[in-house]
């Protein structure tokens, strides 16, 4: 008796907080495409195209993951479902690569034209990322993914992550609406990477994403600010 009684608290507690990460991916993907569409608003300029641009595709790549998620929560999971979050998880991965080459081309577009001689090292680490992540090797689909090939596709992208953080961490103290984007890009990455290692074995660990969802959302607010 005691055992089913802790069985159902254990179910309730599952339940609650999957409807509060239900709400919150709701409330994280109509936020992004909003400040998207704002930001597109702002006017031509490239700035504002490039920075509406990386809001729709934060929003359109992550409803990829997110929407199965929350058809995970609300109606349980199936085959179809996995399938449909493996496929989401694998567009996530391409969107956000070229989110951080669309946030390169914002900064040295923003500051005087800065460290444009990188920029085909930028190309080149978002190209391997991309090929890594194409590769069957990643078992998308399978319920056990594999750890290796998680590490090995997140090594080109956290070099590209650090270029973008070196680059507004050097110059966007030069604009005030920007002076501390680099912050938020270290810690997506500072709760991202914990999630790809040990997500797997311990899936609380998983709850990092959405404090690393929310440095996302606040680039895009410091981006709106300019």
């Amino acid at each position: 008796m005691q055992n089913t009684i802790e069985s159902n608290e254990k179910r309730g507690r599952k339940s609650f907080f999957g409807y509060i990460e239900v709400v919150f991916n709701i409330v994280y993907l109509i936020s992004a495409f909003m400040m998207g569409m704002y930001i597109f608003s702002k006017g031509g300029e490239t700035f504002y195209f490039l920075a509406g641009a990386m809001a729709m595709l934060l929003a359109i790549g992550d409803a990829f993951h997110l929407i199965p998620r929350i058809a995970a929560v609300m109606a349980g999971r199936s085959e179809k479902i996995e399938r449909l979050l493996g496929f989401g998880k694998l567009i996530t991965s391409i969107t956000m690569t070229v989110f951080y080459v669309l946030l390169w081309h914002i900064g040295i577009g923003r500051f005087q034209g800065q460290r444009e001689q990188w920029t085909l090292l930028i190309y080149a680490f978002a190209a391997i990322r991309i090929f890594l992540c194409l590769l069957p090797q990643n078992g998308w689909y399978e319920k056990e993914p594999s750890l290796k090939w998680a590490v090995i596709r997140n090594i080109p992208f956290v070099f590209l992550g650090l270029a973008v953080i070196l680059l507004f961490g050097l110059n966007g103290g030069s604009f005030k609406e920007l002076r501390y984007l680099w912050l938020a890009a270290l810690f997506s990455f500072i709760f991202y990477i914990p999630v790809v290692i040990w997500a797997g074995k311990y899936p609380k660990i998983g709850m990092l994403m959405i404090p690393k969802t929310c440095m996302y959302l606040w680039i895009l607010l410091m981006l709106m600010s300019v």
